[in-house]
């Protein structure tokens, strides 16, 4: 085997298990909802109160799918109304380290962002 196509297999082998975990957590909400129930049980209205700007339906889409995917637990508890509460599950507990390392890269960022860049200074003094 060339050295290329064993570099290529090599990253195809690298690529596919981050697209899994694109597919699994990416998008707008998926990750603020797993954020705030990392915080302890939430009941909906709960999570829609944390989750500034998310929608009561893209909620209930993003706990479902989080759910069939095995990272949130629903609780339905036999009261009148009906209590519903969301938790994480240890599967979902599992990604604490990986939103903790995205937090500081994103706190990180804001910082390098907020500073003027050197290029910029360059730029305004020319």
């Amino acid at each position: 085997m060339s050295q290329l196509s064993q570099a290529s297999k090599e990253c195809q082998q690298f690529i596919r298990p981050v697209r899994d975990v694109i597919e699994l957590i990416g998008g707008k909400w998926k990750l603020p909802v797993i954020v705030a129930l990392s915080f302890g049980n939430q009941r909906f209205k709960q999570l829609e109160r944390l989750i500034e700007g998310i929608t009561p339906r893209m909620l209930s889409k993003e706990l479902k799918d989080l759910e069939v995917n095995g990272l949130v637990n629903r609780k339905v508890y036999d009261t009148t109304p009906v209590t519903v509460e969301y938790s994480l599950t240890e599967y979902g507990k599992s990604l604490d380290e990986l939103i903790a390392v995205l937090r500081k890269w994103g706190l990180d960022h804001r910082e390098r962002i907020m500073q003027p860049s050197t290029e910029t200074e360059e730029v305004k003094q020319v």
